[in-house]
């Protein structure tokens, strides 16, 4: 019977350590961050060749150099719908 009882007791204190590892290896996977970093690179409005990474003036023209800023494209889809309205 007392076998029984200290087999017992191992195991439940087994499974209590397991249970407290992999929760502490689940909080220290969810501390860890990405620093992302944006790189600004300034450019001239009329020489657009000619980037920077810090403002200042264009060598060509004189110019102040702005920020240069990411150009998305936007595709829309045309639906029938449209395209019917468009046609009348």
């Amino acid at each position: 019977m007392k076998t029984k009882f200290f087999y017992s007791m191992i195991f439940v204190l087994g499974l209590v350590f397991a249970g407290s590892t992999i929760a502490n290896v689940n909080a220290q996977a969810a501390k860890k961050t990405v620093k992302t970093v944006q790189k600004v690179e300034y450019t001239c409005p009329e020489h657009p060749t000619v980037v920077s990474n810090k403002p200042g003036k264009c060598p060509k023209c004189g110019m102040a150099l702005v920020e240069k800023k990411e150009v998305k494209k936007v595709v829309k889809k045309v639906t029938k719908m449209e395209t019917k309205q468009v046609k009348k």
